[in-house]
């Protein structure tokens, strides 16, 4: 791996966009020795590092997710009264720590960040400070320094790195708060752009994504200016999250690379934000859904041509009804995924009804599947240029929104959910429960005495003396 000064300028190809500004656009993201990423197109969110319910061998057999999304708050939970093990690991042929620590394929995109996408809100307690951010790990909310950040970034050797951003999550922006957000993200993008320049011993491959704050572009102008005329060359991409700095984008940081943090919750939003012009998205809705039992199905442009008094077809399938019990049909009709070729919705369900992770595993392949092919033919619209149409048969087609969970899901990830004080339930159920019959028979063999005699024994059931 080169220098900074060695990385190549054309990163990102833009091959077809509106001439406004604000509109759908086509590009080609490139990285060396990583597959290529046509755009639009989306980024699998990660847990520690993996996809949930997808080990990293059947990630590689059976997915075809381009490129993941690892936030760094999910390594350095003792941080930094101790070290990481992430920040120990040097791989002996000088490759990316990250990617082989968390076994990574070598073909797919890898970008990180400091925070999990959802993140889990800081409580105003933790807020961020001039010189860090308050992010949230298994052992609860600490701060992260900005100067950490950067030199950990750079040395973990992602792909991809979002610099870091005062994104006050959960909460609306005052006026002195923009101006504060301002300062600080001047100087922590600046900061980062001289560690890079600095840190010759490290190789420096990652490209670097500037965040911009959760405001239009004119709110946050010092900054603007700060990354097209202080460090426009050092910066290869931007990440977004909100919409709002898509409506007055300046015309020297259009043709970078737009990733987006938005969080859309539906399909329908997926389209908006395409809509806009983002260009590489992350979809927290398809774990949602696997979780949740819930298998999706649908796909851009919508099929048929669904009058107006037709009623919007569902999303997805709840697998955990009964009436997918004795179903030996196919999750999707046509969808050519590890699950649809080789199971049936009935195996599935029982899955489900068992407590069977793989039941899990299944949903996200096929989740996945869906996702891609809705991805290309968002693509292929664009291209075609009957993306507006496809738009508005797609929302006559579906509902608006994904169907209701109906069963119980695998175990919560407890530490990527905010605690709710003492005295909260337990996020994760038991997933099997005694029946009364058998609460009474252990009720009655139970013994009151630890030290009871053979007499007790045998009124208890547990021995009979000998005559």
């Amino acid at each position: 791996m080169g220098s900074m000064a060695q990385l190549p300028d054309e990163m990102f190809t833009l091959i077809k966009a509106a001439t406004s500004g604000i509109g759908p656009r086509l590009g080609r993201l490139s990285v060396s020795g990583r597959r290529t990423i046509e755009t639009p197109h989306y980024l699998g969110l990660t847990s520690r590092g993996v996809v949930p319910h997808l080990s990293q061998d059947t990630f590689a057999r059976e997915s075809s997710i381009s490129g993941v999304y690892v936030p760094l708050e999910d390594f350095i939970e003792r941080a930094p009264q101790k070290v990481p093990p992430i920040y120990q690991f040097r791989p002996p042929d000088g490759s990316s720590p990250l990617r082989r620590f968390i076994a990574l394929p070598e073909e797919t995109l890898l970008v990180l960040g400091a925070r999990r996408t959802p993140p889990v809100i800081a409580p105003t307690a933790n807020p961020n400070t001039n010189t860090t951010v308050s992010i949230c790990t298994s052992v609860g909310f600490r701060q992260l320094k900005a100067e950490d950040y950067a030199e950990a970034a750079e040395k973990l050797q992602a792909d991809v790195v979002v610099g870091l951003g005062d994104i006050p999550y959960g909460r609306v922006l005052g006026s002195k708060r923009i101006e504060k957000a301002t300062d600080r993200q001047i100087e922590w993008i600046q900061d980062h752009v001289e560690i890079r320049k600095v840190e010759n011993s490290i190789s420096i491959s990652a490209r670097l994504f500037a965040p911009l704050l959760p405001v239009s572009c004119a709110n946050q102008q010092f900054y603007i200016d700060c990354l097209t005329e202080g460090v426009m060359k050092d910066i290869h991409g931007l990440a977004f999250y909100d919409l709002s700095p898509l409506e007055d984008l300046p015309v020297a940081l259009q043709h970078l690379p737009r990733l987006a943090f938005t969080e859309p919750s539906s399909p329908h939003e997926v389209l908006q934000h395409v809509s806009l012009g983002l260009d590489i998205l992350t979809v927290p809705f398809v774990t949602v859904a696997t979780d949740a039992g819930i298998a999706l199905d649908f796909s851009f442009p919508a099929p048929g041509q669904n009058a107006t008094n037709d009623a919007p077809t569902a999303l997805g399938l709840d697998m955990w009804l009964p009436s997918h019990a004795t179903d030996l049909s196919p999750l999707t009709q046509d969808c050519q995924c590890y699950t649809c070729t080789n199971h049936h919705r009935a195996y599935v369900q029982h899955l489900l009804a068992a407590k069977e992770m793989l039941g899990w595993v299944l949903l996200q392949i096929h989740n996945h599947c869906i996702l891609d092919r809705f991805f290309a033919g968002i693509r292929q619209s664009i291209a075609d240029g009957t993306y507006e149409y496809d738009v508005r048969k797609f929302e006559r087609a579906y509902e608006p929104r994904l169907p209701e969970k109906s069963g119980q899901g695998p175990r919560i990830r407890g530490y990527q959910y905010k605690s709710e004080g003492p005295g909260e339930p337990k996020k994760n159920a038991a997933p099997f429960t005694m029946l009364d019959d058998g609460k009474e028979k252990n009720a009655e063999s139970t013994l009151s005495n630890v030290e009871a005699d053979a007499a007790e024994l045998e009124e208890h059931g547990f021995a009979e003396k000998e005559l």
